[in-house]
């Protein structure tokens, strides 16, 4: 069913509502030998995110491939991905490949102009970062390559009011994390090979710099931003000199997702980082005027390579009301249909030009079942708090069997890792009906 697009709060304006939250743990700040990752993927509040598997690949030298908006040289192979996208996008908010590498982006407004013509979206870059690379390192040289011969733009939202913005990204594999935030083509990168850390909608890499483009420092000089003599603070000389409101809010949930994980270092666990993404008083779980939490994910990536990493996706909204659901890459991996948006092929209105001149229904089973459970426990107590005990007992069932597989107290067929995630969003979605 289509009907016509409404008028939003979006524009190309940093004060629109619009925000990330995105945490990594690396040993010795995890209580298990891995390194765990999550996200929060806050978008406008009736927005469907989709959970989709695509198998690995082999493509004929010199094809091109359409993202979002552009087209860009494939590659002669690509890796099996899961990722949790807006429905009406090519790329992804957050994903995994099952070589164990995981990437969350956030949006950031920086000094550099957002350039108005279409190009990569940043959630273009994280999926083709997943698709190509077989550790974090390498995703970050997939996306700064492309970022430099493709640029970065295009609206986010599908909405005809234009809203676009620059990223930051959180790459994580099993041994380490880096930080990339970029400025249109320019970038600078930060390794994490211990500890916790966190990003939130603004760039906070300052002198500790560990990767950069090429020509940041001279641009900056030319620019009058730096003197070329002092400290070289990333993130002082390119951030807007007028933090917008919506920043100053992003500079708060950063500061408390930070103290979340400084009072659990040593004992972070996936349970730990579901918790930090539920927390409403930080608004890290957020839900705020016309944007709220779409969906979350959190992995654990076991730096003994014999053990499967499990990526947890809740592909519903709200953390603290829906279900985080194990996925693992191995035999029997398939798409689950229930998560699932339906596709619109040529007439999708982000297809049609001028795009997103309509509406379409992009509601996959799973989201309308859980849309309906969430109106019943706010209408019957009772009967709300019945459902929300399935959701938590159907959880730490998942939660309980990864953990046995890690611990080697369970060791299931191969096709049975592959199904989990189908059997559980089956069982999640027998819940609500």
């Amino acid at each position: 069913m289509e009907r016509p697009a409404s008028p939003q709060m979006a524009s190309s304006s940093p004060d629109s509502p619009c925000s990330c939250d995105c945490f990594v743990s690396v040993p010795p700040a995890s209580a298990i030998p891995a390194v765990i990752f999550a996200k929060n993927s806050d978008r406008p509040r009736d927005e469907v995110q989709e959970v989709v598997f695509v198998p690995a690949g082999t493509h004929t030298p010199g094809s091109r491939l359409q993202c979002t908006y552009i087209e860009v040289e494939q590659v002669s192979k690509t890796h099996a991905v899961i990722l949790s996208r807006p429905s009406w996008l090519w790329g992804a908010e957050m994903g995994a490949n099952e070589h164990g590498v995981c990437i969350g982006n956030e949006a950031v407004w920086t000094k550099e102009p957002v350039g108005e013509g279409e190009a990569l979206l940043g959630m273009d870059l994280l999926r083709l970062a997943l698709e190509r690379s077989s550790s974090a390192q390498e995703a970050l040289h997939v996306i700064t390559g492309l970022l430099e011969h493709y640029g970065q733009g295009g609206n986010c939202l599908e909405d005809a009011a234009p809203f676009s913005y620059h990223s930051t990204f959180l790459l994580a594999d099993r041994t380490e994390a880096w930080v990339l935030e970029t400025a249109g083509r320019l970038w600078a990168a930060q390794r994490i090979q211990e500890g916790a850390r966190n990003i939130s909608n603004q760039l906070s890499i300052g002198t500790d710099i560990s990767a950069q483009h090429p020509e940041l420092r001279t641009h900056a000089q030319a620019k009058g931003w730096w003197d070329g003599q002092g400290a070289f603070d990333f993130a002082q000389i390119f951030s807007l000199t007028q933090q917008p409101v919506r920043m100053e809010a992003a500079k708060a949930r950063f500061q408390a997702g930070r103290e979340l994980l400084r009072q659990r270092q040593g004992g972070i666990t996936a349970e730990v980082m579901m918790g930090i993404l539920r927390d409403k008083e930080s608004g890290i779980c957020m839900d705020s005027g016309g944007f709220r939490t779409t969906a979350s994910m959190v992995s654990v990536l076991p730096q003994d390579p014999t053990q499967p990493c499990v990526h947890f996706l809740t592909a519903t909204p709200d953390p603290s009301r829906s279900v985080f659901k194990p996925f693992i890459f191995g035999m029997g991996v398939a798409q689950a249909p229930q998560v699932l948006s339906p596709t619109f092929g040529a007439q999708d209105p982000v297809r049609t030009l001028p795009r997103f001149q309509t509406q379409v229904d992009r509601r996959h089973t799973l989201y309308r079942g859980h849309q309906a459970a969430l109106g019943l426990m706010e209408r019957d107590q009772d009967r709300g708090q019945q459902l929300q005990q399935k959701q938590q007992d159907l959880e730490q069932e998942g939660l309980e069997a990864t953990q046995g597989l890690l611990a080697g107290e369970w060791a299931p067929p191969l096709w049975e890792l592959g199904s989990l995630f189908q059997a559980f969003v089956k069982r999640e979605s027998q819940a609500y009906a």
